[in-house]
């Protein structure tokens, strides 16, 4: 589940990064369900310079300004599980809340239920169910 997160937006504006001060809360943004499929789900921004776009697509109205081309990248186990990869994101990743990052190319395990923040405002929650 991709969603707006009012929450995490706030607490990365009290941070007061170099581009707080422009960065809006999205006035609408529905929460869209992706399927997670393959052995790696990339989170990101499609770019015009590179055909094939991220899985998890956040340029899609309304575009998170924070998030990288390639921002994250979710890896699937043989025993059904997800661990999460940052490879190197310009804004960095966090999970469940947290405000410490998660290290550059570390697997992060994963459970149901866990919430992975990138940019100014995207959560993703991880949720086991059928795809709308």
């Amino acid at each position: 589940m991709v969603s707006a997160d009012r929450d995490y937006y706030n607490s990365v504006i009290a941070e007061e990064g170099p581009d707080s001060a422009s960065i809006a809360f999205p006035p609408y943004a529905p929460q869209r369900r992706i399927s997670l499929a393959g052995r790696e789900v990339r989170i990101g921004r499609r770019s015009s310079a590179d055909p094939s776009p991220p899985e998890i697509d956040l340029r899609e109205p309304p575009e998170d300004p924070g998030v990288s081309h390639t921002h994250a990248v979710l890896l699937a186990k043989p025993d059904g599980t997800w661990t999460l990869v940052d490879p190197g994101s310009m804004n960095r990743t966090c999970v469940n809340g947290s405000p410490q990052p998660i290290p550059f190319n570390v697997e992060v395990p994963l459970s149901e239920g866990d919430r992975i923040h990138v940019g100014a405002w995207t959560t993703i929650t991880l949720t086991r169910g059928e795809a709308t």
